[in-house]
């Protein structure tokens, strides 16, 4: 498939408004505590009567941070204190227990995730346990052929962390840079130099890890076109074989540690645009191509070729290669994506552990599809993974007459053919690669929960 790119800044401007980021569908604005234990595991259970038997993905939140970065909107626990992660570990271990007694026993995990906060804040003693604890419940590869990645906060790291994570099995990784300029850094409050950052990303290199991708905003404080060159050109030579380019959100009103952040340091919006539009010049130019959402990989990257064969997906933890797994997530906050349901877990500490005192899984909202979320959900994973969709592939799946059930979207997305974000044939659309920034107002024209209401508060596509 064609997976170039085009730049145009009038078109952003035109369709630059807010929408989700569809890293599920439906989005979790429509998550409910009517879902809640009783039906997790009625879906849970559910999964394990297929035939195959599909293959496993845990997600692992570790909400510690030992410094809090004024920019993020992440859940998270910021302390100096690494004894608070030992009760939290140990809840961990108990969800554990309780999830794995729900799965087949021959179930495969191919997917492992820990996530953040910072994974590395736990000590080496605490990530063997951990992975010790996961293998007693569940299944994992013995080999290296699992997709088994971390979050690396390279100032977390001692001379011997990377060749550690090897060892317990990891072989993927993705750490936060955000920007390389001091007074940046200084302004946001995560100071890291380029010597602490190469050298993981070096050894990394060294211990055979498969994958490393790199983690960038702009838009924050202080930020040029000029000083963010020179961050995207050291990334770039230091071969990083993805980047995540994220557009930074400025939401004091949602997020705390934001309001640190003096609005008027920001770039302004003309300048955003022309530090992505830079961005993805010498993304481009260093070979480079986008997979879609902020994400850009070298050609030879797993994501890469998965989006050429027709295989990328995309879930709760980004662009993803396994398609056919249950996701269980594990830890607070941490959502689920098992048979036709998600399921998120209580947000707070002190809940997550008196659920699990009662024996309880700590599940206290999710929501169950339907038959159209389940179509629609197709729709919208096809064109953001593939930036094309072909109508023969929903009506076979689904049962349906594509141009009948969804006339109404056809005829809005009439508009974004004429503007040339799309070209639309009989049976099947095609996202131009003027489009393909703007993925998210292509499918939003097909989420039916954007129709029925309008308050829902979303970060803005560019």
């Amino acid at each position: 498939m064609d997976q170039s790119l085009v730049f145009d800044i009038d078109l952003i401007r035109r369709y630059d408004k807010s929408g989700p980021r569809y890293t599920s569908y439906p989005t979790a604005v429509q998550f409910h505590e009517g879902f809640g234990e009783a039906e997790y595991r009625a879906c849970a259970e559910a999964t394990n009567r297929e035939t195959p038997l599909r293959p496993l993905s845990l997600y692992f939140h570790i909400p510690f941070c030992d410094t809090l970065c004024f920019y993020c909107a992440c859940n998270k626990i910021a302390t100096k204190n690494r004894a608070h992660a030992v009760p939290y570990l140990e809840n961990v271990h108990r969800e554990l227990a309780l999830q794995g007694a729900l799965y087949d026993g021959s179930r495969v995990v191919d997917q492992l995730h820990w996530g953040g906060g910072t994974p590395t804040f736990i000590n080496h003693r605490q990530m063997a346990e951990l992975m010790d604890r996961t293998r007693a419940h569940f299944r994992l590869h013995e080999d290296d052929s699992g997709e088994y990645s971390i979050e690396i906060d390279p100032r977390e790291v001692q001379s011997d962390t990377i060749r550690f994570l090897r060892e317990l099995g990891f072989n993927r990784m993705s750490m936060g840079v955000q920007d390389f300029d001091e007074r940046v850094q200084k302004a946001v409050n995560r100071i890291q130099s380029e010597e602490q950052t190469f050298s993981v990303l070096s050894q990394a290199r060294e211990q055979g890890f498969k994958s490393v991708s790199v983690d960038l905003i702009y838009g924050l404080p202080f930020q040029t076109t000029e000083s963010f060159a020179r961050t995207v050109d050291k990334v770039i030579a230091a071969g990083a074989d993805r980047l995540s380019v994220f557009n930074y959100a400025h939401l004091p009103e949602l997020f705390k540690p934001q309001r640190r952040i003096n609005e008027a340091d920001l770039p302004a919006a003309a300048e955003k645009l022309e530090i992505l539009q830079m961005t993805i010049e010498k993304l481009n130019d260093a070979g480079y191509v986008y997979i879609g959402m902020d994400h850009f990989a070298r050609p030879g990257d797993e994501l890469a070729v998965a989006q050429r064969e027709g295989s990328l997906y995309r879930n709760f933890q980004g662009y993803s290669t396994h398609s056919e797994c249950d996701l269980i997530g594990l830890g607070v906050t941490s959502i689920s994506m098992v048979g036709n349901s998600y399921a998120q877990n209580v947000k707070g500490t002190e809940d997550y552990q008196r659920l699990l005192d009662e024996g309880k899984l700590p599940v206290y909202r999710g929501v169950l599809l339907d038959a159209d979320d389940r179509l629609r959900r197709d729709v919208i994973t096809q064109l953001i993974c593939r930036f094309e969709l072909e109508f023969a592939t929903m009506e076979q799946r689904h049962g349906i007459v594509f141009e009948e059930y969804f006339a109404t979207e056809l005829a809005e997305l009439a508009s974004m053919e004429e503007d040339g974000l799309l070209r639309m044939s009989t049976g099947s659309i095609q996202v131009n690669p003027a489009g393909r920034l703007l993925i998210r107002n292509i499918c939003m024209v097909f989420d039916r929960y954007l129709r029925e209401k309008t308050t829902q508060r979303f970060s803005k596509v560019i």
